[in-house]
């Protein structure tokens, strides 16, 4: 990499793959959640990976590229960390689900990371086509957080304890 413009693309690919992970492995955590808030927030949540799919597609678009994805190595240790504490916690319960929640945070704090990143970078390259979609994704990430937040401060952390 050379240049600012190719640390975007690097970090575009990254995102554009973690995203699609992600989707997949909602299933799987649908499945082990007790909690019907908790399942219902991952049903939006995989609504709005689809949302935020499309939108990296607009971002690859509006800076000339086609859109494809790079193994992102986060993502994979946080899903791997998402197995290993299901089968270790072993049964579906409050304790889970106070598990599951915080691994969906640690997802949403990658990318808030790395949208509110990519959104600097966009900016100072004067992309602002890009700044827009990325902004929408930046905030996006964020009200997943707060909407995961308030699930287990409202409720899971409490039948956790």
């Amino acid at each position: 990499m050379d240049n600012l413009n190719d640390l975007v693309i690097h970090f575009l690919k990254d995102m554009y793959y973690a995203e699609q992970q992600s989707l997949r492995f909602v299933p799987e955590m649908m499945r082990a959640a007790q909690s019907a808030a908790l399942k219902q927030a991952l049903e939006t949540q995989a609504q709005m990976t689809r949302a935020q799919v499309q939108y990296l597609e607009k971002v690859f678009e509006a800076l000339g590229k086609r859109p494809e994805g790079a193994t992102c190595e986060a993502l994979l240790g946080m899903l791997k960390e998402a197995e290993e504490l299901l089968k270790d916690i072993g049964k579906v319960g409050p304790v889970q689900d106070a598990g599951l929640v915080a691994h969906l945070q640690s997802v949403m704090h990658y990318g808030i990371a790395r949208y509110g990143t990519l959104l600097a970078w966009a900016t100072e390259l004067g992309q602002k086509q890009a700044t827009e979609f990325l902004g929408l994704l930046l905030e996006s990430a964020r009200k997943a957080d707060r909407t995961l937040n308030d699930l287990a401060t409202e409720g899971i952390n409490k039948e956790a304890h």
